[in-house]
């Protein structure tokens, strides 16, 4: 007999009351979740920052392998670290990433003008006393050196590489010859620095 009232009961059970029993069996679940969040500030960090932004040379016709600096134009400028005017740029590193440094010219020298063109990098850290030649890279990362960046040729660039936890101080050295031309119009210099952050080089 019970059996067969079982039996009376499934097949008078609608199919709707079997939907809405399984979706009440649903809510009931996932009520029954426990949600946990977990929350990021984000805060950019700043590698490069720029030191001086222009600078003025004088340079003579007929000039041959001859160097100025930005900034110092005739000389290197002694380094001091509260006076953005005694250097091209600087880089701060913590311990999460090294930095990687393009530079390059905006637009390339005339080379109408100019047979030599040859920019350079120097640097030092804070406290360090004097100016150093940059090993300079051909790129942001590997170990293929470059000797300097030809300012002659349009996109011509290279790659100074700080490693982590450092602050340091760049220069730009040019060395050039003015000897193709008997022309006193100014010329308009653009040094761009590009920082590329990364793990490693």
């Amino acid at each position: 007999m019970a059996n067969k009232r079982k039996l009376l009961l499934k097949l008078f059970v609608s199919p709707a009351l079997k939907v809405a029993l399984c979706l009440i069996c649903l809510v009931v679940v996932a009520f029954a979740l426990v949600i946990y969040t977990g929350s990021v500030v984000i805060t950019p960090v700043e590698q490069l920052s720029v030191g001086a932004s222009s600078t003025s040379w004088s340079i003579y016709v007929n000039e041959v392998n001859q160097v100025r600096y930005m900034p110092g134009a005739f000389s290197e400028p002694t380094l001091s670290t509260s006076d953005t005017s005694t250097y091209a740029f600087k880089v701060v590193t913590d311990s999460n990433k090294v930095c990687a440094v393009e530079v390059q010219l905006s637009t390339a020298m005339n080379s109408s003008e100019f047979s030599v063109f040859e920019i350079t990098v120097l640097s030092q850290t804070a406290g360090g006393g004097t100016w150093g030649m940059e090993q300079l890279y051909a790129a942001a990362t590997g170990t293929t050196t470059k000797a300097y960046v030809n300012g002659l040729m349009q996109g011509d660039a290279a790659y100074v590489h700080q490693d982590a936890s450092i602050t340091k101080y760049y220069l730009i050295q040019v060395t050039y010859s003015y000897d193709l031309v008997n022309s006193t119009s100014q010329i308009p210099v653009t040094f761009q620095f590009t920082p590329f952050p990364q793990n490693s080089f």
